[in-house]
């Protein structure tokens, strides 16, 4: 197993450990062939990687919104508006919000090292 964590901003970081959100609680794990995602309470999510359709870094920075955002298959897990990569799955998956299930098709993911963790989707993402 793989383990990357979360990047939080330095304001955001006491916040969100408080409110059990922080990096204790949270990060991403690529263990064979599934990526399991989590921020605390907040949200959680395990999608087999061969339902990855298109892992890349965002093209568009996130700006003003940390945590865990989002509504009808789209969500948004960070702690910082830097370090976001974007994942796409076919067939959609299924995440937790505050205990809530709710359908991933889209996740935008605040790491602290995205291009490791890009790298290693690529060699377990069938193509």
């Amino acid at each position: 197993m793989t383990e990357y964590r979360l990047r939080y901003a330095a304001p955001l970081r006491p916040l969100l450990a408080a409110l059990g959100m922080g990096p204790g609680f949270s990060g991403a794990e690529v263990e064979h062939e599934q990526l399991r995602v989590r921020m605390g309470w907040a949200f959680g999510a395990r999608v087999p990687c061969r339902a990855i359709r298109r892992a890349a870094r965002s093209a568009h920075p996130i700006w003003g919104g940390w945590g865990v955002h989002g509504w009808n298959g789209r969500w948004l897990v960070n702690g910082s508006s830097r370090g976001i990569v974007r994942l796409d799955f076919d067939p959609d998956g299924r995440a937790f919000v505050c205990g809530v299930p709710v359908r991933l098709r889209t996740l935008w993911l605040g790491l602290e090292d995205p291009t490791a963790f890009l790298a290693d989707l690529r060699h377990r993402v069938p193509r």
